[in-house]
């Protein structure tokens, strides 16, 4: 070794070490940019939240919101109609967002009419367009955190699921109806105590009629000290793929037993 360096300095070639930045520039400036990029991430995701909850606050008390999207739906139903006799599944975005529903509903036959961010109400308004003409053999819905998030009561709420019972089963008096419990998310985690009282009036009512199911599912999204577990995405309001797990894994079994496999084509 002495003697290859000592080759290298006698031909010249031996280079001199450059005086360079202090070793730790480089890494304070991977950290400032990791900082600024977080920083940026959370602003983003801050002002989405917000966003969602402004429009959402405009959609109330406007029953016809959602109606770009009622489009879309009707579009699709005049390429090609359902089948009858399905299960509907309806509600606000979390219904929506359930990407995996027909694979976790399986062999079950569901058709997905989830819209925006709607609440009973828009459900009410649009019943007769994306529940009733399917003639569909139950339908299961979710929906109310927007209803309480933008203000609304829960015996207003209330109200407003006994309206949208009251109309499916006069038109359709042999269909179920299940009722998919209040969702104890983070963004919201301050409603708990409203949405616990609706997740009272949804259970009586299914108490006294034998056409009403009511799924707790709430509570299986609770952590072992009682407040929302690891069921969200990013903005703390809709559940990730562990969250429809935990609704798939009580819901699933309820409705095989109660409706058992869908032969292809059935139409019952």
């Amino acid at each position: 070794m002495r003697a290859c360096l000592a080759a290298r300095s006698h031909s010249g070639r031996l280079r001199q070490p450059r005086a360079g930045r202090p070793r730790g520039a480089g890494e304070s400036r991977m950290i400032k940019k990791l900082l600024l990029t977080v920083f940026a991430l959370a602003c983003g995701i801050a002002l989405l939240i917000a966003f969602l909850l402004w429009r959402q606050g405009l959609a109330a008390g406007d029953p016809t919101f959602f109606e770009d999207e009622i489009l879309v739906f009707e579009a699709a139903d005049a390429q090609q109609a359902p089948l009858p006799g399905g299960i509907v599944f309806t509600g606000s975005s979390s219904i929506r967002f359930w990407r995996s529903l027909t694979a976790d509903m399986s062999p079950l036959r569901v058709l997905q009419r989830g819209f925006g961010g709607a609440h009973m109400e828009h459900v009410v308004h649009n019943i007769r367009r994306i529940i009733i003409p399917y003639a569909p053999r139950a339908v299961v819905v979710f929906v109310g955190g927007n209803d309480l998030g933008s203000g609304k009561s829960a015996d207003d709420l209330i109200d407003d699921f006994k309206e949208f019972v009251d109309i499916v089963q006069t038109e359709l008096p042999q269909v179920d109806v299940w009722l998919i419990s209040m969702k104890p998310s983070p963004l919201r985690w301050e409603k708990w105590p409203e949405m616990i009282k609706v997740d009272a009036a949804l259970e009586s009512m299914a108490q006294e009629n034998p056409r009403i199911f009511f799924v707790p599912t709430g509570r299986t999204l609770l952590d072992e000290g009682g407040t929302p577990g690891d069921f969200y995405i990013f903005d703390g309001l809709h559940l990730n793929q562990d969250g429809y797990d935990r609704w798939t894994e009580l819901l699933r079994p309820r409705l095989l037993e109660s409706y058992g496999p869908f032969p292809p084509g059935s139409s019952s």
